[in-house]
């Protein structure tokens, strides 16, 4: 049986995974859009993101998951008298301390393999619906790899843009729209920890450079096969 790697708080990771049976995941844009957008609702509060790429029936993400201290919280919300409230996902800073109507009731820790787990079945359970489908999306478990190096770091951000270009759905990295290279180097407002990454290839310039270089990825041969 394969060995699941835990996810700990405070660590880069490597997380990927592709459609059961090598089922298309992504088949129009606002399936792109809508699957980023959970991503936001579900792995923002856990986590910060350095690269990603989503492609047709897979998926790349580079994230550090957040100290445990760092992390929001989900809030249990008393909204009425009748005691009907809902859980609501908040922030540190947005943490509510207020007491009566709209008081917290109860307050739950988000742990950063379960928020995945809520990422995949919410675009799952929307996916199922949208196209008339029933069961399993994605292969489980989710893929997911401990990052040890900066070496491996950089070798990790050029492998996940250059994935379109890997897989021939385009001929420059520039040219495809689904993955976090034009959000670096044209930077704008965005969840991304973009400074970081070019940080990581010393300045701008070199990052371009390093990305418009061919580059031995044989660190990497344990996705190629996994993929």
């Amino acid at each position: 049986m394969q060995k699941i790697e835990p996810i700990e708080y405070g660590y880069y990771y490597h997380i990927y995974n592709r459609g059961i049976n090598g089922t298309d995941i992504f088949t129009t844009n606002d399936n792109y859009s809508w699957f980023m957008e959970l991503y936001l609702k579900y792995i923002d509060l856990i986590a910060d993101t350095y690269a990603w790429c989503l492609m047709k029936n897979h998926f790349h993400f580079l994230v550090r998951i957040k100290d445990e201290d760092e992390t929001g919280f989900y809030v249990f919300e008393n909204n009425s008298s009748r005691s009907v409230g809902r859980w609501k996902i908040v922030s540190m800073e947005d943490l509510p301390v207020s007491a009566g109507p709209g008081r917290v009731e109860k307050l739950k820790k988000p742990t950063p393999s379960r928020q995945f787990s809520h990422l995949f079945n919410a675009y799952t359970k929307w996916f199922n619906i949208r196209y008339n489908r029933t069961g399993s999306l994605f292969k489980k478990p989710f893929k997911r790899k401990l990052v040890e190096s900066e070496d491996y770091l950089r070798r990790l951000v050029y492998y996940i843009h250059h994935n379109p270009v890997h897989h021939g759905f385009s001929d420059t990295i520039i040219k495809y729209p689904w993955t976090s290279y034009l959000a670096i180097v044209k930077p704008h407002e965005t969840k991304l920890k973009q400074e970081e990454v070019i940080d990581w290839f010393e300045d701008l310039e070199n990052f371009k450079f390093y990305h418009q270089q061919e580059h031995e990825l044989e660190l990497m041969k344990e996705v190629l096969i996994d993929l």
